[in-house]
């Protein structure tokens, strides 16, 4: 083989952390996805019906996108990945702030343990910011200078 061709195999093979983080967003996708016609906490509000049917079919546009620029490594995808995580911090934030365990338990129907609502919004908090340290990190990998995903 020429040093031309290990070159170009070594360009097309996707890196495995970008494999995995497509994997990632694609279960966020499916996960958003699958929440579709449940009442959806946004920005310190608890939505229904229409409203929410809208918030989840934005959320599931916007979890497609990333995996498909993941998969295809585009550079602006790479900043998109950072405000969007940036963006559910700020929303989970907001959520565990102003939503009262008082609301969650008439939207639930059951009790709500309000230390381990905390603990559970928390450690999303840390995933996140997790995941944001990786991103960012591994900026080398997002290759595809092109605007367009298609």
């Amino acid at each position: 083989m020429e040093d031309s061709d290990i070159d170009n195999e070594q360009e097309l093979r996707r890196p495995l952390g970008i494999t995995l983080l497509g994997g990632l967003y694609l279960f966020f996708f499916m996960l958003t996805v699958s929440s579709y016609g449940q009442p959806i906490p946004f920005l310190g509000t608890i939505y229904h019906g229409t409203a929410a049917g809208t918030l989840v079919l934005f959320d599931s546009l916007v979890c497609l996108y990333l995996f498909l620029g993941l998969m295809k490594r585009q550079s602006l995808t790479w900043y998109f990945l950072l405000g969007y995580n940036t963006f559910e911090l700020v929303n989970t934030l907001i959520n565990l702030l102003v939503i009262t365990t008082a609301e969650l338990e008439k939207v639930v129907g059951e009790k709500v343990d309000p230390s381990g609502l905390l603990a559970s919004n928390l450690s999303v908090m840390v995933a996140i910011l997790l995941l944001s340290g990786f991103i960012i990190h591994h900026r080398s990998y997002f290759t595809n200078r092109s605007k367009y995903l298609f």
